[in-house]
């Protein structure tokens, strides 16, 4: 059924549809309104068996997905930035335990300085901590990919955290398909637990592992998200069927036929992405698009396949690892070890700077003619950051370094002394 609405609403729905018997979570933009409107269903009568449990921090709320998946209840839960962060030991626990809990983390900038916009920091955050990540482009690829995460995470036995542009999906009204609960029962069988805390049938969860197993365990962590890479496109496959419509997979592409340049990238800013290459296309100019929808597991040979023909690639990613550069882009180099492609880094919408089609014009076809380094930032104000650095150089007391930079931007009144 084709409806108007929010995206957080929109999750919702599609999460309520999926009938889960435990819904914890606690709130923090800008995930707040996918667990509001659940709560407001659950309490409505509109989800049946299911307990929606208030608790009083993010490491609560995994602390509860914990127990309930591990009592064998469908679990879901929600966060977003400095929620994960708090929620981290929890969510290590989460897959090291193997409960198939979802999650959506509304993705979001980390402090400090205090940011409430979006970038992917949050999530890659926790890109090793062992739970499958995927990446919604738009509100009815969020909507379908917390269907399929539901199915995946309890085949595998494994959490899944559904990851969507915090605001810019979340807070976004557009039009969405919205399946009926006949689909989605038959997509989603009821959920039968590969392990459930029984009474009768006592056993230890969280057991102390040596040295003499810690690794076989740690791989067999490895191993299923192996698995994961095959599961993951034949879920897609089988909700085409059901829904009609596509959805998931490992990786998007667009518009790769006889593409010289390629961009890469994970999120919402695909859509701007392809308007730019829509209109280079219209120009001659040979470049595509690849989506990376599974971030973890990393669709390796995947990317490596779609992109063995191209001569260069530009990984445009909305988080930082401070000290080297890119995240994304050292995955993907892994991808295209040994492949005669050159390989870019640009860095862009850290914090929700906009990320626009002049901007992306002008940096694919500096990439094209090798005319920036490694590793780019996108609209960077270099001279701000040399004023800042050079201040230092002169005085020790220089003060915090963000309202410093506010300062150079006018937007703090009270002038450097």
């Amino acid at each position: 059924m084709l409806k108007q609405c929010e995206g957080s609403h929109a999750v919702a729905e599609a999460v309520a549809l999926c009938r889960p018997e435990v819904i914890c979570a606690y709130p923090i933009s800008p995930q707040t309104h996918i667990v509001e409107g659940l709560g407001e269903m659950v309490k409505a009568g509109a989800v049946k068996n299911c307990e929606f449990i208030n608790v009083e921090s993010e490491f609560a709320a995994m602390s509860v997905a914990i127990g309930s998946s591990a009592a064998g209840a469908r679990t879901y839960t929600a966060t977003a930035s400095q929620g994960l962060l708090f929620m981290a030991e929890a969510v290590y626990n989460a897959s090291g335990l193997g409960l198939p809990i979802v999650m959506t983390v509304a993705n979001r900038a980390i402090g400090a300085p205090i940011n409430i916009w979006n970038d992917h920091t949050d999530s890659m955050s926790q890109r090793d901590c062992g739970w499958i990540q995927i990446f919604a482009e738009t509100n009815q690829e969020a909507l379908d990919l917390h269907i399929q995460a539901f199915k995946l995470a309890e085949e595998l036995s494994l959490p899944v955290m559904v990851c969507m542009d915090g605001f810019i999906l979340t807070h976004a009204y557009e039009r969405v398909d919205m399946p009926t609960q006949a689909q989605v029962d038959a997509f989603l069988p009821p959920y039968v637990p590969r392990q459930s805390l029984d009474p009768d049938d006592p056993v230890s969860i969280g057991a102390m592992v040596g040295p003499e197993a810690f690794s076989e365990v740690r791989y067999l962590a490895h191993a299923k998200q192996l698995q994961a890479l095959e599961l993951i496109p034949r879920i897609s496959a089988e909700y085409l069927q059901i829904f009609g419509h596509e959805a998931g997979g490992l990786i998007r592409p667009y518009r790769m036929e006889g593409a010289e340049t390629v961009v890469i990238a994970l999120g919402s800013v695909l859509g701007t992405i392809k308007d730019t290459v829509d209109e280079m296309r219209d120009d001659g100019i040979k470049v595509g698009v690849l989506g990376i929808t599974s971030f973890r597991p990393f669709p390796l040979a995947a990317i490596r396949e779609a992109v063995k023909n191209v001569q260069r690639i530009v990984v445009l990613e909305k988080s930082l690892a401070v000290g080297i550069g890119g995240i994304v882009a050292t995955n993907v180099r892994m991808a295209t070890d040994g492949l005669p492609i050159k390989v870019r880094t640009v860095i862009a919408g850290l914090g929700g700077r906009a990320i626009t089609k002049a901007s992306l014009h002008r940096v694919i076809r500096q990439v094209m003619h090798d005319q920036i380094e490694p590793v780019h930032f996108l609209d960077l104000d270099i001279s701000i950051v040399n004023r800042v650095l050079e201040r230092e150089r002169q005085t020790r007391r220089t003060g915090p370094i963000a309202e410093n930079i506010l300062r150079e931007l006018g937007g703090v009144a009270a002038k450097f002394g």
